[in-house]
């Protein structure tokens, strides 16, 4: 039986762009869905279910930041790349703090862009048996090859940046890391202005697995360096 190929929703309002996103990624051998405007964007990923997104920021009808919002409010943890003429640090906070997993800056090279798309499948293809399989702390059990949670006996719902994090913790065990690691090993970002970005995950993450999330037991901060897991 063939593989399916991988199912790549563009939302880009610029058509020519649009255009030429399309063409090189079905040269890959993705199958492409287009969305011109945020509305349809968010429609046809609800809808259709892609396995990643490309959405850029400035959209009509709803901006490309809403679109995001919407769709993780809505539990939806299909990965999103940002595409963004904007520079700005706070602008590429604010995407990935609504959840967004990765930001390429107009103009880019598509060379690129395709790595990074194929990068984040790899990442949150939901089985990965060669890798950590099951791990329990605590009340929390955790199945890194389906991708699922229990606490206290009942199913716990961490998106796959949650598992990640968790993933790279429990392989440190122990060891202080660094919000930059983290941005490295986690995000795949290799240059540092949003470590503000790693601090609201994890406050977030504490909210899930911690039975006080203002006095954490399992993942503990380290006054101006980072996070040490205890778990």
């Amino acid at each position: 039986m063939e593989p399916t190929s991988p199912r790549l929703l563009i939302i880009e309002d610029e058509p020519e762009l649009l255009l030429g996103l399309r063409d090189n990624f079905e040269m890959e051998g993705f199958t492409v869905l287009e969305a011109a405007d945020g509305v349809n964007g968010l429609r046809r990923a609800m809808e259709e279910q892609p396995d990643i997104i490309l959405l850029d920021l400035m959209l009509p009808r709803m901006s490309g930041y809403d679109v995001c919002r919407h769709l993780r409010e809505r539990g939806i943890a299909t990965p999103i790349v940002m595409l963004t003429a904007r520079s700005q640090e706070s602008d590429v906070v604010a995407g990935l703090e609504l959840g967004a997993d990765d930001y390429v800056t107009k103009p880019f090279s598509v060379r690129e862009l395709v790595a990074r798309v194929k990068a984040h499948l790899r990442r949150s293809a939901p089985a990965r048996p060669a890798e950590l399989g099951e791990y329990s702390f605590g009340t929390l059990r955790l199945d890194f090859r389906i991708y699922q949670a229990w606490r206290d006996g009942e199913q716990l719902v961490l998106s796959p940046r949650e598992f990640e994090l968790l993933r790279y913790f429990i392989r440190h065990r122990g060891e202080t890391v660094t919000r930059e690691q983290l941005l490295e090993n986690v995000w795949d970002i290799h240059d540092y202005p949003m470590t503000r970005t790693v601090d609201n995950h994890i406050a977030k993450l504490r909210q899930k697995i911690e039975d006080e999330a203002s006095e954490p037991r399992w993942i503990i901060t380290v006054h101006r360096t980072g996070y040490r897991f205890l778990g």
